[in-house]
């Protein structure tokens, strides 16, 4: 019983469940659709229902989870419009989100650093505005973050900024100088946005300037708040402060309160503006801060926001589509029989066939619709996960990216340091060489040095020799003076002697003196005499003496001045030698300490050097290793891909597989090359790098388009084509893994790799359509050939056409004569128009040409554009023979041997060939051309004339058949159902006929398709969301292509109907 009760309960929760799960899944795809319409690439302003539902979003689901798990997937770096309108969504939701989107937002913080330094460094209008916003993204949530108590939209009471900036003086200064520089950032993007509108065309009235002014409405409600904040708190500071302490802040208040006020007033004079915003005006001069009753008389300036809803439009895909049958009135109504049924009642007795094939054919609708419901939710749940896929592949090439810059600017750093330590080396081998001259020096001062001694010592012996010289001659002078002394001594003796005896004799003659005086004075006479004889040589003696003195004298001067002499140069050249010899004991000294010093720095620098050689080698086999992982990683995720269901329905051109094997190839050779450059210098694997990372992207495509190809491809070349792509991919890893091995490094070879990608060349040659045999250096004369030939046979046409038209009227009379020359006429206008349209087509091509080639000639810019030539080629082909197959049904038609509807399937497919004639040159033309213009308009004119020739055919034809009355009014009832039954047996063949026939068309243009090359294909974008147009304007394509196919006819060309729905689907 318990578990019965419990039943209803289970239900209820599960139904709960599934609600919740589907509310969920509303709620995300009503996100996802607001986000992606917010945020394009679409010159136009931000509809303010989109980010009002994204605002709501936020306050449904408490934060911002669901906006940013969306919005990374933009590929923001692509676009700046993009970029900048995710700014303009992103302030608003800042603003006016819930209060936990700031924390989700700030968790992407350097993602939008990151945004505005790419775009910074980009020469672009947008890009410049992007970089300043993002600043004052950033400037906004860290200053919401490290005040929270004042909300992201600034909506603060005067209570609440007291409370935030407190009582200590220097927060409320640090806070003052936020609020400036958040200001500041703010201003910075309004006048970079004016500026910018200024100095362009663009206007507010346009959507271009509508993008740009925006985002200013924030910045408005922003800028008066901050305003507000800034001059209470300059207030507060200067009733706490000095004024010269403040002049700073007054002065940038001054700079800002102008920056503002002319802001606020260009803003105000906008049109734009004047309906979304109305913007405060602020007073004529700023605040007296040195007065404080200033602050009475300031004004807190409010924004006020208009309540006026603006009108909802309703877009193209927003709703589901209104049925085209009101189904509803179908079963609200019986069903009225025709009058057959009202008179002989409904066959089979009330029950018909039919009834029953309509009911399983709308049981089979129903059934139909939700398959493709399954299948459009698949597709869109495989699209989610493709873009995360590539979201996230995007993300680490750029974090891949990132590194590799990284590497390059440190392996830059190590060449710059490797280049000092070379210069240092050098600088090392000029002071050795320095020191070598030093030591030179050196011995050349040694040997003056000892050259100097021996002179000294030679000195010093003659300064010796002159000494004991001198002492010999002192000696001597002595001697001579004593013996002088001795003299002079025994000279006055014998003058004392003599004159004694003189007084003696004169006093005392004694008896006998005669005697004695005869005796004595002979001998004083000869002591006399010889007393002058020995006074004489002594006299003679002493003067000798006194010249020799004075000589020994003069020579002992002499001889003491040149000792003094000597004694002076001894003690100069003394002096010199030893400061000669302490210079160089010092010299010797420091220069045997430099030169320690010098080969400690040198061993040093050498051991550096070494450590820094190893590094480098070490981080560019490293820097290999990461770029061979990538490439590996490459390599595997384009193999992984052919067994991908979804790339089976990718397809491509063998000519795309050609170019692409090509370019492997010759990335194979650089990366031969760089091995070996890098096997002989092993310090710089740079070429070696580019080579690796080109030829793992090119063999990669290579793989990728290979299988593509085998998709179209026959089944042997295909499987062959597929083995081939997988042997590849095997190859190029077996060679990347003996690249990242330093023992395999030597051995690695491309050989295999080299002759694998050939087998595929080879196959992709082999695909290659029969017809484009053509030798592109022959194209562009092919090109002016078809031109001309069509031109001719349109001339040729126009020509046979009067010489029918002269004909029939000799020939024929009445009302054969009025149909035939209505249908020539029509035939001649037709041709005229083609004429027209091949002389603009080919003033369009010149055109092309001359614009697009450069300094190449016409015949290498054919060959270059070898596929647009052959489409060219192709269509000017078909409208010569549209031409010349028509005018041959005309003449048929003319002379009663041919049929109408020749003529009319002649018409249809001479419009189709202008269509594919107008296609072709339109590919590579200027959209804003005025020969395209022209080409267009003579397309549309051509397919009027065709449309007149198929209408002047049935017309004609109606006129010249004769119709049989149908009267029914003799025979009975089961003649009439014999009548019935024939004739539906004969509705039922022609039926059968016509079935056959169209699957007979079918395989002809199957067929033709083949022999024609695939002028069509394309290379399809991988995992990429398709482009699928708005359904109005699927809608009115097809009403014209159903009011196209009521005029020319219901056997309308298949061509001319792809060429309009592409049409449509191009303008769309």
């Amino acid at each position: 019983m318990n578990s019965i009760r419990q039943v209803p309960t289970r239900v209820k929760s599960r139904r709960i469940e599934a609600n919740l799960g589907a509310e969920r899944e509303h709620f995300d795809k009503q996100q996802l659709n607001s986000i992606s319409k917010a945020i394009n690439s679409s010159e136009t302003p931000v509809k303010e229902k989109h980010a009002r539902r994204i605002i709501l979003g936020t306050h449904r689901e408490k934060g911002a989870y669901t906006f940013w798990s969306y919005a990374l997937g933009f590929p923001l770096a692509s676009s700046s419009i993009l970029s900048w309108k995710f700014c303009h969504v992103l302030h608003k939701i800042l603003r006016d989100g819930h209060q936990n989107v700031l924390q989700d937002c700030m968790r992407h913080h350097s993602s939008l650093v990151e945004m505005g330094q790419l775009w910074g460094n980009l020469h672009d209008r947008y890009g410049q505005l992007v970089s300043l916003y993002t600043k004052l993204l950033c400037t906004k949530m860290e200053f919401h973050v490290k005040h929270t108590e004042i909300p992201p939209n600034l909506e603060a009471s005067d209570e609440v900024l007291e409370r935030t900036a407190g009582t200590d003086i220097n927060n409320v200064f640090q806070l003052t100088v936020e609020v400036f520089d958040y200001m500041d950032a703010e201003l910075r993007l309004a006048e970079t946005v004016i500026r910018q509108l200024n100095t362009s065309i663009a206007v507010s009235t346009l959507t271009s300037g509508q993008c740009r002014l925006a985002p200013l409405i924030q910045v408005i409600q922003d800028c008066s708040q901050l305003y507000h904040f800034t001059v209470k708190l300059l207030f507060k500071l200067h009733a706490c402060l000095p004024a010269d302490t403040l002049q700073g802040h007054r002065d940038r208040f001054h700079d800002q309160f102008h920056s503002l006020k002319t802001f606020f007033n260009k803003a105000r004079d906008m049109v734009y503006f004047k309906r979304l915003i109305q913007i405060p005006r602020l007073p004529d001069s700023p605040p007296n801060f040195l007065h404080a009753a200033s602050l009475a008389k300031h004004v807190k300036p409010v924004v006020v926001i208009p309540d006026h809803d603006e009108p909802e439009q309703q877009d193209d895909d927003d709703d589901d589509p209104e049925p085209l049958i009101e189904v509803s009135s179908m079963y609200g109504k019986p069903v009225e029989l025709d009058i057959f049924d009202q008179t002989f009642g409904p066959p089979n007795g009330g029950f018909d066939d039919r009834d029953l094939q309509i009911d399983s054919l709308k049981r089979d609708l129903e059934l139909l619709r939700a398959e493709l419901e399954r299948v459009k939710a698949e597709a869109q749940r495989y699209i989610t996960q493709l873009k995360s896929q590539i979201n996230s592949l995007e993300a680490e090439l750029e974090e891949q990216r990132a590194q590799k810059q990284r590497a390059l600017v440190e392996n830059e750093q190590l060449r710059m340091e490797l280049e000092a330590t070379r210069r240092r080396n050098a600088e090392h081998e000029s002071l050795q060489m320095t020191f070598i001259e030093a030591e030179k020096r050196a011995q050349a001062t040694e040997q003056r040095y000892n050259k100097l001694k021996e002179k000294h010592t030679e000195l010093v012996a003659s300064h010796a020799e002159l000494l004991r010289k001198s002492a010999d001659t002192v000696r001597m002078l002595s001697a001579t003076q004593q013996t002088q002394e001795e003299v002079e001594r025994t000279k006055q003796q014998l003058s004392f002697e003599v004159d004694r005896i003189k007084q003696e004799s004169c006093c005392w003659r004694p008896p006998g003196c005669h005697v004695f005086l005869d005796f004595f004075l002979p001998t004083q006479n000869h002591l006399h005499l010889s007393t002058s004889l020995f006074a004489l040589s002594f006299c003679q003696t002493s003067e000798q003496m006194n010249s020799s003195v004075t000589a020994m004298q003069a020579e002992k001067e002499r001889l003491m001045r040149s000792v003094s002499e000597k004694e002076a140069e001894l003690s100069s050249l003394r002096q010199a030698a030893q400061l000669q010899q302490s210079s160089l004991q010092q010299e010797r000294e420091r220069n045997s300490r430099e030169l320690g010093e010098l080969q400690g720095k040198l061993q040093e620098k050498a051991n550096q050097e070494e450590q820094l050689k190893q590094k480098l080698l070490e981080e560019q086999f490293a820097l290999l290793q990461g770029t061979i992982t990538e490439a590996e990683k490459i390599i595997q995720d384009a193999v992984a891909k052919l067994d991908d269901p979804l790339h089976v329905r990718c397809t491509s051109s063998p000519d795309y597989l050609i170019s692409r094997a090509e370019a492997t190839l010759e990335s194979i050779d650089k990366v031969k090359k760089g091995h070996v450059d890098y096997l002989n210098n092993m310090r710089d694997a740079g070429g070696l790098l580019r080579a690796l990372t080109q030829f793992s992207h090119l063999a990669a495509d290579t793989i990728i388009n290979g299988s593509a190809t085998a998709h179209m491809a026959p089944t042997d070349h295909a499987d062959r084509l597929t083995e081939n792509c997988r042997g590849c991919a095997t190859q190029s890893m077996q060679y990347l893994k003996d690249l990242k091995s330093k023992t395999s490094l030597h051995r690695a070879d491309t050989a295999s790799v080299r002759l694998i990608i050939q087998k595929i060349l080879h196959l992709g040659q082999e695909l290659r359509p029969k017809g484009m045999d053509v030798r592109q250096d022959e194209l562009g004369d092919l090109v002016d050939k078809e031109m001309a030939a069509t031109s001719a046979a349109i001339e040729e046409a126009v020509r046979r056409i009067d010489e029918m038209m002269n004909q029939a009227r000799k020939d024929t009379t009445g009302v054969k004569l009025e149909v035939n020359e209505r249908i020539l006429n029509s035939c001649t206008g037709l041709m005229k128009a083609i004429r027209m349209l091949v002389i603009a087509s080919t003033d369009l091509q010149k055109e092309i040409v001359e614009g697009g080639r450069g300094a190449a000639t016409i015949k290498e810019f054919y060959a270059r554009n070898s596929r647009w030539t052959e489409g060219l080629i192709s269509a000017a082909k078909a409208v010569g023979w549209g031409a010349t197959e028509m005018v041959e049904s005309a003449d048929k038609v003319v002379l009663h041997t041919g049929k109408y509807e020749e003529l009319i399937v002649c018409s249809h497919e001479i419009a189709a060939s202008t269509a594919q004639l107008v296609a072709a040159s339109k590919v590579k033309a200027d959209r804003n051309s005025k020969k395209l213009s022209v080409l267009q308009q003579a397309s549309r004119h051509v397919n009027e004339m065709a449309a007149n020739v198929v209408a002047s055919t049935k017309t004609g034809q109606e006129n010249l058949e004769e119709k049989d009355t149908m009267d029914f009014s003799g025979l009975s009832l089961i003649k009439l159902r014999r009548e019935e039954m024939e004739s539906q047996v004969k509705v039922l063949e022609l039926e059968s006929l016509l079935e056959n026939e169209r699957l007979r068309l079918g395989e002809l243009r199957k067929k033709h398709y083949e022999l024609a090359g695939p002028a069509l294909m394309k290379k399809p974008m991988l995992f990429q969301k398709p482009n699928i147009p708005p359904k109005a304007t699927v809608r009115a394509g097809k009403k014209r292509l159903c009011v196209a196919y009521e005029k020319v006819g219901h056997t309308v060309s298949l061509s001319l109907l792809f060429s309009s729905v592409c049409y449509s689907l191009n303008n769309a």
